[in-house]
C-alpha cells in the first residue's frame, strides 16, 4: 500500500466514524427524546395516556438521560466503547418498539422511556469522545460538529415525519416506524465505529486529577447554566406558540422544524469556526449569541423574529455542546482526563436541564408567563459567559 493509499484509508475511517457518531446522536437524542414532543398531543387524544401520564413519560426520559450520563463511562470497565455504542443504539430502537405496546401499562412505558433516556445519555458521553479521539487535530472541530449535527437532524425528522405518521398510522404505527428508523441507522453505523481511542480511566488506576482543576470545574458550571438557558426553547417553545400565542399546533410545528434546522447546521458551523479562531473565542461568542436568541422570544411576537429566535436557539443549543467538548481538549492533554471531564460535564448539563425543567414548569403554573422563563434563560447564558470571562484563560496546573 502506498502512502497515498494509506492516507486515503485513514481519511475514510475518520469520516465513517463521524457518520457513526451522527447516526448515534440522531437516534439517541434527536428521535428517542425530541420525537416525543410532537407525539404527546396524539397520545393524549388517542387516550393512550392522560396529560399528566404523558408528562411523567417525558420526565422518565430525562431521568434516564441523567443516569446514562453518570454511568455511561463506567460501562467501559466491561466492554469497549464501540461495542457499548452498538448496544445502546440497538436498545434505543428496542425501546421505541416496546412503547408501541401501550396495553402493557404505564409502568412498562415508563421503564422503556427511562431506557431510551439512559441510552441517550450514554451515547452523549461515549460517541463524540471516541470519534474525535481518532480525528486529526486540524479536523476535530468539524468532526465533532458532524457528530452533534445528528441531534438537529433528528429533530427535523421528528418535526416532518411524526405528524405524517400520526395522520396515516396513528400512535401505534408511529412508534413502530420510529423503531424501524433507529434499527436501520444502527446497522448503518455498525461497522463505522473506531475500535480504539476510549478506555475506562477511573481513580483506581492512577488517573490524573487534572480534570477537577478550577478552570475545568468552571467549564462544568458554565455548561450547567447553558442547560438552564436552552430548556425553554427545547421544551416549552411549541406550547408558547400554540397555546400562549394561540396560533395552533400547525404553526408550532413549523417553528419546531426551524429549530431543528438550526440544531442540524449549528454544530457544523460552530466546529468550523472553532477550527479557525479557537474554541475559547468560539464558545464565548456562542454564549453571547445564545443569550440574544433566547431572550428575543421574550420581547416579540412577530413571526419572523420568533423564527430567528427558534433557529438561533436550535443552532447554539447543539453547537455549544461541540464547543465545550473542544474546550476540554484545550484544557486537558491526557485522553483519560478528557474523557472523565466530558462525562462530568454531561452530568452537570443533565442536572441543570432537569432542575430547569421542573423550575420552569412551576413558574408557568404559578405565573402563566412565558416571557419570564425566556428572560431567566437568557440571564443564565450571560452568567455562563461571565464565568468564562473570569476563568476561561486560566489553564489547570
Amino acid at each position: 500500500m502506498t502512502p497515498r493509499d494509506g492516507q486515503t484509508h485513514s481519511d475514510t475511517k475518520i469520516w465513517l466514524g463521524a457518520l457513526a457518531g451522527f447516526c448515534a446522536t440522531f437516534i439517541g437524542l434527536g428521535i428517542a427524546r425530541f420525537a416525543y414532543t410532537p407525539l404527546i398531543p396524539a397520545l393524549v387524544s388517542a387516550q393512550w395516556y392522560t396529560p399528566s401520564e404523558a408528562d411523567y413519560l417525558g420526565a422518565a426520559n430525562l431521568a434516564g438521560y441523567l443516569a446514562g450520563a453518570m454511568l455511561g463511562r463506567t460501562m467501559l470497565r466491561w466492554a469497549g466503547a464501540a461495542q457499548l455504542l452498538r448496544l445502546t443504539m440497538a436498545l434505543t430502537a428496542a425501546s421505541l418498539f416496546a412503547c408501541a405496546a401501550h396495553d402493557l401499562g404505564l409502568v412498562w412505558a415508563n421503564a422503556w422511556r427511562f431506557v431510551s433516556g439512559y441510552t441517550g445519555g450514554a451515547i452523549m458521553v461515549l460517541a463524540a469522545p471516541l470519534v474525535v479521539a481518532n480525528a486529526p487535530p486540524s479536523h476535530r472541530g468539524l468532526v465533532s460538529g458532524i457528530v452533534f449535527a445528528g441531534v438537529g437532524s433528528g429533530i427535523i425528522a421528528a418535526g416532518v415525519v411524526v405528524p405524517w405518521l400520526l395522520a396515516t398510522s396513528g400512535p401505534l404505527g408511529t412508534w413502530l416506524a420510529l423503531g424501524a428508523i433507529c434499527a436501520a441507522l444502527t446497522l448503518i453505523a455498525w461497522a463505522g465505529w473506531p475500535e480504539h481511542g476510549l478506555e475506562f480511566s477511573g481513580r483506581g488506576n492512577g488517573a490524573p486529577r487534572l480534570a477537577f482543576a478550577a478552570p475545568v470545574i468552571a467549564l462544568f458550571v458554565e455548561y450547567g447554566f447553558n442547560a438552564v438557558g436552552l430548556v425553554p426553547h427545547a421544551l416549552f417553545f411549541l406550547d408558547y406558540i400554540a397555546r400562549g400565542l394561540q396560533r395552533g399546533m400547525e404553526a408550532a410545528g413549523d417553528y419546531w422544524v426551524i429549530y431543528g434546522i438550526g440544531a442540524a447546521v449549528g454544530p457544523v458551523i460552530a466546529g468550523q469556526i472553532a477550527d479557525r479562531i479557537g474554541f475559547l473565542l468560539s464558545l464565548r461568542l456562542a454564549f453571547l449569541c445564545q443569550a440574544m436568541a433566547v431572550g428575543l422570544a421574550a420581547f416579540t411576537q412577530d413571526p419572523l423574529w420568533l423564527g430567528a429566535s427558534a433557529f438561533g436557539a436550535g443552532a447554539l443549543t447543539i453547537g455549544i455542546v461541540a464547543l465545550v467538548l473542544g474546550r476540554l481538549g484545550d484544557f486537558l492533554d491526557d485522553p483519560g482526563a478528557r474523557q472523565r471531564a466530558w462525562a462530568a460535564a454531561t452530568v452537570a448539563f443533565s442536572v441543570g436541564q432537569a432542575l430547569a425543567a421542573y423550575g420552569y414548569s412551576w413558574l408557568l403554573a404559578k405565573f402563566h408567563g412565558f416571557p419570564m422563563i425566556f428572560l431567566i434563560a437568557s440571564l443564565a447564558m450571560i452568567v455562563a459567559l461571565a464565568i468564562d470571562l473570569v476563568m476561561g484563560r486560566k489553564r489547570p496546573v
